[in-house]
């Protein structure tokens, strides 16, 4: 792990209530720029309101989430999202009518786009900023290895193929901080071999990435950095090398 690097994301003490539940409680750590981190933990462990938290989805109880030195923590998503945060989730959200390259394009036009009016108004730019937005979905189809079915509607997709695509999607907004959440599930080995890949490009390519994950395949071979949850709490942050020696973690989940 690089000690030179900024940071670009900081989770400042972040707890998260639901009545009398804590779903995260006193949560903290920093992700550097460049960096691949990973979130690990069992199920109930708080890793999807780690990740709603961080993008918008939901508010923090307390705590503070600071993004490239700014306190996002009051932002809503849609305006995380035009700071560069962009995210998938556990379902593979594609839209089946449309073609892969018009699911992908959804991602790409949210980046830049200039609005009704302004495309009414500014036809030449409106146009400009359209022949923008398809090439950088088809950048990301490329870096995802879906551009052979960019015309093939999403719903003769097979899963792993679907969660490639939300993928490319989400690359096509040119995030900063690209956040996946469980990336690998129900992929075949081929498929995760092509994922790591697809993650590793995005990394080479400018994006930091942080990764919830139950594959410890996965994690051992992407990331660089590992966060541990468990019943709210960090219990556990380092090298991979490290978490998994680490007898805490261990009990908690990789012993389990």
């Amino acid at each position: 792990m690089s000690v030179d690097r900024e940071d670009l994301l900081r989770i400042e003490r972040v707890s998260k209530r639901y009545g009398g539940l804590d779903a995260l409680r006193d949560v903290s750590f920093d992700v550097a720029a460049g960096q691949i981190c990973g979130i690990i933990g069992p199920n109930g462990a708080g890793k999807s309101t780690l990740f709603n938290v961080i993008s918008g989805a939901v508010p923090p109880s307390a705590g503070r989430i600071v993004f490239a030195g700014e306190d996002v923590t009051t932002l809503p998503m849609h305006r995380r999202a035009r700071r560069g945060i962009a995210r998938t989730f556990q379902l593979a959200n594609t839209f089946d009518t449309m073609s892969v390259a018009d699911n992908v394009m959804v991602g790409a036009e949210g980046h830049a786009s200039l609005g009704l009016l302004a495309g009414l108004t500014h036809l030449g730019g409106h146009r400009r900023d359209e022949a923008a937005a398809r090439h950088r979905a088809g950048a990301a189809m490329e870096l995802a290895g879906v551009s052979a079915l960019a015309d093939v509607p999403a719903s003769r997709l097979t899963f792993g193929q679907q969660r490639l695509v939300v993928t490319a999607r989400a690359l096509a907004a040119q995030p900063r901080l690209l956040m996946l959440d469980e990336p690998a599930a129900g992929l075949s080995g081929g498929d995760i071999d092509h994922l790591c890949a697809m993650v590793l490009r995005a990394r080479e390519a400018g994006a930091t990435i942080v990764v919830v994950e139950h594959n410890m395949d996965v994690i051992m071979r992407l990331c660089e950095r590992v966060v541990v949850m468990h019943l709210g709490e960090k219990i556990g942050d380092g090298t991979p090398d490290s978490v998994r020696q680490s007898e805490q973690v261990v009990e908690a989940y990789l012993g389990a």
